[in-house]
């Protein structure tokens, strides 16, 4: 029986940088100028917006789009990543029963998500894990902080490489400047290192890519690909996408990787901008549909 294309394009995914290198077609050399992202992001900063992006070619090996990306920048729900890669690495080590139950926090109402409009009072920790990833869900998200703990995802922070990133506590309904910073360089290189197999190992590198495909959240870059949020099956074009975004009042983050036949990308780029009318929201958005236009042209 003939592999499907989604096996196949995960196995390339999985390969060594040159393998891959080897499988793409007909881009060659081309200049990849991302010509409409950077048009956009530099209206949103004229605008006094803070930007900061982060592209990787991952067959080159280039940083093909950079700015700011060393700007530290709060956004809380792109921070469920590293923990989401600690809860994985625990479950592969045997440490953390992922059938556990955990507890939704009582008497608190989480500002995003769904566990809070449900009857279940307790779910799986592998559950929760895909409450956090593919909903952004606050409620999950804190409930499998506080079974992983604050100071070992703390730790997978520093060992994952993102020295400036960190995560100080859960979701909360109001936050302010002492919130944690996130670095938009070393989130792109955390999910190069996810589609590369490099994040703690192998298999806790597929667990998360699992748990975060397919993206649900289709706003922002995810705009551009038109796919169904919902749809496991490939989509039939050969793309690949995961990510994870982050939504609060004034911000705007997504982070991910988008691979098809002609190349492959990490991503990052964040936006903290005043959110004073939907026209504002509007760019920023259109920002992020730039991204995954001219993402989509160089991968397909």
């Amino acid at each position: 029986m003939r592999r499907t294309e989604h096996a196949e394009r995960a196995e390339a995914m999985n390969a060594p940088q040159a393998t891959r290198r080897g499988t793409r077609r007909g881009r060659g050399r081309q200049t990849r100028d991302f010509r409409a992202t950077t048009s956009a992001l530099e209206g949103l900063s004229l605008a006094g917006a803070s930007v900061a992006v982060h592209v990787t070619d991952l067959d080159r090996g280039d940083v093909v789009l950079a700015g700011d990306d060393h700007l530290p920048l709060p956004i809380g729900g792109l921070g469920v990543v590293p923990l989401l890669i600690e809860t994985a690495a625990r479950i592969e080590a045997g440490t953390l029963d992922p059938h556990a139950l955990a507890e939704r926090e009582a008497g608190t109402v989480a500002p995003t998500g769904v566990w809070r409009s449900m009857a279940a009072p307790t779910l799986p920790i592998v559950d929760l894990a895909v409450l956090a990833a593919a909903a952004g869900d606050a409620a999950a998200t804190n409930a499998l902080l506080e079974q992983v703990g604050h100071e070992n995802v703390t730790r997978r922070i520093v060992d994952l490489g993102m020295p400036r990133s960190a995560l100080l506590d859960g979701f909360r309904c109001e936050r302010g400047p002492d919130d944690a910073p996130y670095i938009a360089r070393e989130f792109a290189e955390l999910f190069a290192s996810l589609a590369a197999g490099t994040a703690v190992g192998p298999a806790v590198s597929e667990r998360v890519v699992g748990w975060l495909s397919p993206v649900t959240d289709a706003g922002l870059v995810a705009a551009a690909v038109g796919g169904d949020p919902f749809s496991h099956e490939p989509d039939g074009h050969g793309l690949v996408h995961f990510a994870k975004t982050g939504r609060e009042r004034g911000v705007r983050a997504d982070a991910g990787v988008l691979a098809g036949r002609r190349g492959a990308f990490a991503y990052a780029l964040i936006v903290a901008f005043d959110d004073l009318s939907l026209l504002h929201r509007h760019r920023v958005h259109q920002a992020f549909h730039a991204l995954g236009g001219d993402l989509l042209e160089y991968a397909t």
